[in-house]
């Protein structure tokens, strides 16, 4: 389980293909403190660490993974988010979060605004998925709060911070993000559905 809230920002060191799979090595500055079969939430991916060396870690991506989640995307010298699973004595600063991603979607809007900034992504509602105005979404491991939210499509504004200490500094009109719904929301969205 994660909370949402971005630990640091980690750069991928190298990408490594062994038949389905995609072995990930990242330097950051947490590297030090992981141990060997760690869950750790990669752009909001929960990844097993199997290997550490040299202030980076390694994870492996399996194909399930890789055709649900933006992982696969990733190229070498490229930011991305890191959260260590939470401990269950610390306070839940954003909200909780699996780290199983539901589904990716592209940003479609990307507005600077006087101190902060707004995006908009659309994703393929036909899977059963929604927001709601003032509800959390994570995306690419973030907890946020939904400003604007529609059948297909959902808005968050981001603070200055957010903004420099993940990765979404480089989303702009067109990326691709992984997305995890809340928790409560689905299995109310579920219960809907009977």
């Amino acid at each position: 389980m994660f909370t949402g809230i971005i630990e640091t920002l980690g750069k991928v060191t190298d990408l490594r293909q062994e038949q389905g799979n995609l072995h990930i090595s990242v330097v950051s500055s947490i590297a030090q403190e992981l141990k060997i079969d760690q869950s750790v939430a990669h752009n909001g991916v929960c990844l097993t660490v199997i290997a550490l060396a040299d202030g980076t870690h390694t994870v492996t991506a399996i194909e399930e993974t890789l055709n649900k989640t933006s992982i696969g995307h990733l190229k070498v010298g490229e930011p991305v988010n890191l959260e260590r699973c939470m401990q269950m004595n610390a306070r839940l600063d954003g909200h909780i979060v699996q780290g199983h991603v539901d589904q990716t979607a592209t940003c479609t809007k990307f507005t600077e605004l006087d101190g902060s900034w707004e995006y908009t992504f659309e994703y393929d509602a036909s899977v059963g998925n929604v927001t709601v105005e003032k509800g959390s979404i994570c995306v690419n491991g973030i907890s946020l709060t939904v400003v604007n939210s529609g059948p297909n499509y959902f808005s968050v504004a981001i603070i200055p911070y957010t903004f420099e200490h993940t990765n979404l500094h480089n989303v702009r009109e067109g990326s691709v993000v992984n997305l995890e719904f809340d928790i409560i929301g689905k299995y109310v969205a579920r219960l809907m559905n009977r």
